[in-house]
């Protein structure tokens, strides 16, 4: 809690300042009634005082209320500085640490457990300080007008008080457990709308709704529970000083019958202890805050301890890698391809599940393109994810350009690398936003050109404002081909020496799919290629197809040499009707040769027509 308060303590202690000066003000308010009451005996005037106590009355509102501001100001800038911390740290997530957790209650964390510290870091620190001097500043001034009298308060107060201490343990745990169920709403709003089109075509906007309003309801009844034992405590402060009261003017009113003390005396005693209210609640106040803030606290920690990427060279080498020659996004410089090798490769997401990969080995000269090809869950997503270090390899070791990913520093890694994923996401916000999204600093002309490469130009076209036009929630205005067309041409305005494609066009139709094919075939010509596909008509421009099977790689070759060496590979062709296929040319693919090529094929394998 201190760390977020440090960098604020001159604020805070200004704060505190101001506010003891009010409570100052307030002290020497009875001391003024006392005299006031002494002189109504006898003939002084008394305008003198009714003048210094409206003094001390308005100078203590106005210093008091300077001191509020303050320290507000001061707790919404803890608030920012543990938000830009706390997004800056999560943003940095390992991607296997995102995927055990939740977004939803990571959000709720940045956005309803970081409000919770703007009271307990300023204001809870300064009521403790403030109400614990401002305490015994008054049970001093009391003590001093009568001993007995300050002995019978002091009894009741600590009586309630340590009834109040019980209280505090189940503010901190009911507190907790409600920001734990706002962090399940959070989580089941996210999962509806990441999927709301499958929610409406289900019919399961009820179901969906029952299970938001299950976690809201959950977090009522906590913070029903927080705001009872808090109640509890604010009135046994109330109760403190109502019995106090009762007991001081029995007790008071016989020793002023029998001559011990003045009515002066009793009345000044008796507003001291009206005044002994605002210290106690104070103090009341910080202790519940505290309870609550711990609760936050504890919930912050627990993300800040998520395990983050390194940003600068790996463990393997302490020296710093000497940086690429990539070419900034804005430059015409030209780019050498990256050389990509697996080595004896082993990776398990996590120790509790089994292996991904099984001593995977492969070398990838550039440029050119390389395919990857397989059964669903052979691993081949899994190479660009330890390409892209977004997992550490449990064995073994990837390669690009020649030296292990572990000692190149992320942001020059992946500053030289094009990732297009397999769902092709688009992000919320206008279509120039997300072309721009890894060259920021693309001009008009690279974009107009990557536009036409990607297919988009005629869609820009007839978009109503054109590359202004807001995109929607996950690019929702965007068919699925377009949103694909999009990605690639984000990947390659990024102008990378290693170009990644995970099912890059398995949205499009036909025609585009083969225009995309060429300017992939171009592209590889400079860059390496790296194509994870389970069309194959994606993939017979390859220079060469790597076969993966459970985690392992069973073959490298051409089309041609694996249809007739690769009984596996040989399956996944014949079912979609290329095992005769050679290939055609690179840059010579029309969409009569494909359909040619195909009807020929089907024409001699009707049993294979028969069975797709």
């Amino acid at each position: 809690m201190y760390r977020h308060f440090r960098p604020h303590r001159g604020a805070v202690a200004l704060g505190a300042f101001l506010t003891l000066i009010g409570s100052a003000t307030g002290l020497a308010q009875p001391l003024a009634a006392k005299s006031l009451v002494d002189r109504l005996g006898g003939d002084d005037s008394i305008a003198g005082i009714l003048i210094l106590l409206t003094a001390l009355v308005v100078l203590g509102t106005a210093i008091e209320s300077v001191g509020a501001y303050v320290l507000e100001r001061t707790a919404e800038s803890v608030v920012l500085a543990a938000r830009r911390t706390l997004i800056g740290r999560l943003l940095r997530l390992r991607l296997g640490e995102v995927e055990r957790t939740q977004p939803g209650d990571l959000m709720s964390r940045v956005t309803s457990d970081t409000t919770l510290l703007r009271a307990v870091t300023t204001q809870s620190v300064v009521s403790a300080a403030s109400g614990g001097l401002t305490f015994v500043a008054t049970i001093v001034m009391m003590g001093l007008m009568d001993p007995v009298l300050l002995g019978v308060t002091l009894g009741v107060i600590v009586l309630i008080g340590g009834a109040v201490s019980l209280v505090m343990p189940k503010i901190a745990r009911a507190t907790q457990r409600a920001q734990e169920a706002v962090g399940t709403i959070s989580t089941a709003l996210e999962r509806a709308f990441g999927a709301f089109r499958t929610v409406k075509a289900s019919g399961a906007e009820e179901r969906e709704s029952a299970a938001v309003e299950a976690a809201a309801q959950e977090a009522w009844r906590h913070g029903v529970r927080s705001a009872k034992w808090q109640s509890v405590a604010w009135s046994s402060v109330g109760l403190a000083v109502q019995v106090s009261f009762l007991a001081v003017l029995g007790i008071g009113g016989a020793r002023v019958a029998s001559g011990a003390i003045s009515v002066s005396t009793l009345v000044a005693f008796l507003l001291f202890l009206f005044y002994l209210i605002d210290p106690v609640s104070r103090l009341v106040e910080a202790a519940s805050q505290y309870q609550v803030g711990s609760a936050a606290i504890a919930r912050i920690v627990q993300a800040e301890r998520l395990e983050t990427e390194r940003t600068e060279s790996g463990p393997l080498d302490g020296a710093r890698r000497p940086a690429p020659t990539t070419a900034a996004p804005d430059g015409d410089a030209d780019v050498e391809a990256f050389a990509v090798a697996f080595d004896d490769v082993t990776f398990r997401y996590r120790d509790d599940l089994p292996y991904v990969h099984h001593g995977v080995s492969f070398d990838v000269p550039g440029p050119g393109m390389t395919a990857f090809v397989g059964p669903s869950g052979a691993g081949k997503t899994t190479v660009f994810g330890l390409i892209e270090r977004f997992y550490e390899v449990t064995g073994g070791r990837v390669l690009v350009d020649g030296t292990d990913v572990r000692e190149w520093p992320l942001a020059e890694l992946r500053a030289a690398i094009g990732y297009v994923e397999q769902d092709a996401p688009v992000l919320a916000g206008t279509l120039r936003e997300n072309l721009l999204f890894a060259a920021p600093r693309a001009t008009e002309p690279e974009i107009r050109d990557v536009l036409v490469r990607a297919r988009l130009d005629a869609v820009v076209e007839r978009l109503p404002e054109g590359l202004e036009t807001v995109v929607g929630h996950r690019g929702s205005k965007l068919s699925g081909g377009e949103r694909q067309r999009v990605a690639i041409a984000r990947a390659l305005l990024r102008k990378p020496r290693l170009l990644l494609l995970d099912e890059a066009t398995s949205q499009l139709d036909a025609v585009n799919e083969l225009a995309l094919r060429d300017v992939v075939a171009e592209v590889s010509r400079e860059v390496t290629v790296l194509v994870v596909a389970h069309r194959l008509s994606t993939v017979t421009l390859a220079d060469r197809i790597v076969v993966m099977d459970a985690g392992k790689v069973r073959a490298v070759g051409t089309h041609a040499e694996l249809v007739a060496a690769d009984p596996l590979y040989g399956e996944l062709a014949a079912t979609q009707f290329l095992a005769t296929t050679a290939g055609p040319v690179v840059g010579e693919t029309s969409v009569g040769s494909a359909a040619s090529t195909g009807a020929e094929t089907a024409a001699s394998s009707p049993a294979s027509v028969k069975s797709a």
